[in-house]
């Protein structure tokens, strides 16, 4: 099965992933953050960058089905980790809302990706 939604959702990915390598400002910007918070934060977003170039590329390379598949989950579990772990860092309640739409939107879009694909996928 090629995966087709799954994979365009990992091309996606992978360009946020470079643009937070070469953005990593981006984070701090959105999260509203303060100086002494920005180096922190900047450092998160490029381990971020990192982390998404590697899942997109197991789920776009990935050898097998079920590389392609983990890649999707690995996908999802951090989306879902970094809205637990963004939101809690701020007491803004705008700046949380729209962390944990981002996050929780992401994980809600590769979710629905992944269930669709596995529904056209015979070897499920």
């Amino acid at each position: 099965m090629s995966y087709p939604l799954t994979r365009l959702l990992a091309v996606a990915t992978a360009g946020y992933g470079v643009f937070a390598l070469v953005r990593p400002d981006h984070l701090p910007k959105a999260m509203e953050a303060g100086p002494s918070d920005h180096e922190p934060l900047e450092q998160l977003a490029r381990g971020y960058g990192v982390r998404d170039l590697v899942i997109s590329g197991i789920t776009l390379f990935g050898p097998a089905p079920g590389a392609r598949r983990a890649g999707a989950v690995l996908r999802i579990a951090n989306d879902l980790a970094d809205a637990a772990l963004l939101s809690t860092r701020t007491e803004d309640a705008k700046v949380r809302a729209k962390v944990l739409t981002a996050t929780l939107g992401w994980a809600t879009l590769n979710t629905l990706a992944l269930l669709r694909d596995l529904d056209g996928d015979p070897a499920r």
